[in-house]
């Protein structure tokens, strides 16, 4: 089970997930969480940010692949329902949301998982899913998702809501991290099973915002180090 930090491959993020990711908002999984793919690197397709020191993600909803009226994507608004009637992805999230809104639901339960370069992801951990809203932007409207982050699967399967002490490492910080680290375990070189790790811990103090307190281990060097301050 992958944690949050972890930093996998498209294939093992499929692997855990059993799935072929085709899209990036995967809603109502059979009662497993909803999966969104997210991307905050420079050239990404949509506008996703994060907000409250990594507590909060806006997530901006999808495009339709292929217009009915020859124009492009970007050049039309983003669909809650398909030309047949059906929710859209961005319509299921919008409802789940303002379902939730209403006091009529349990925020829907979404897995973030996060693209940083061409073939590495990683996994920012599990969402409940606020609020939903369309704004214009650009000439057109799409929609934007307020997501906060909840904590593990333990947590959610206890009924106890802790947030991680990781929270979302910006991208920026991410990048910054691996090349500074060579994409490696800093301990033991590693190029294997690795994790964007605090060194001094969020519950302790540290900071998600700046490279000098973040590092990348190797799976066994972050379990040996576990929440340490070393």
């Amino acid at each position: 089970m992958v944690k949050a930090g972890d930093v996998i491959s498209y294939l093992q993020m499929c692997a855990e997930e059993n799935t072929s990711f085709r899209r990036g908002m995967n809603f109502g999984r059979k009662g497993k969480p909803s999966v969104i793919l997210m991307s905050t690197r420079p050239g990404a397709p949509y506008k996703d940010r994060v907000e409250e020191n990594g507590r909060v993600l806006i997530y901006e909803g999808h495009d339709n692949p292929v217009p009915e009226d020859g124009r492009g994507p970007k050049e039309v608004d983003q669909q809650a329902r398909t030309p047949e009637g059906g929710l859209t992805q961005n319509g299921q999230f919008y409802e789940a949301a303002q379902r939730y809104s209403a006091g009529n639901s349990s925020p829907e339960i979404v897995k973030v998982y996060e693209k940083i370069r061409t073939g590495i992801w990683v996994y920012n951990g599990l969402f409940k899913l606020l609020d939903s809203s369309t704004v214009v932007a650009e000439g057109r409207r799409v929609f934007k998702f307020r997501l906060e982050l909840v904590g593990n699967v333990e947590a959610i399967e206890s009924g106890r809501q802790e947030l991680e002490d990781t929270r979302i490492i910006p991208s920026h910080i991410k990048l910054e991290v691996w090349k500074r680290d060579s994409g490696k375990c800093v301990k033991c070189g590693s190029k294997n099973n690795l994790h964007f790790d605090h060194i001094i811990p969020y519950s302790r103090g540290g900071t998600s915002l700046y490279a000098k307190n973040i590092q990348l281990l190797c799976i066994r060097h972050n379990l040996e180090k576990h929440d340490r301050i070393e």
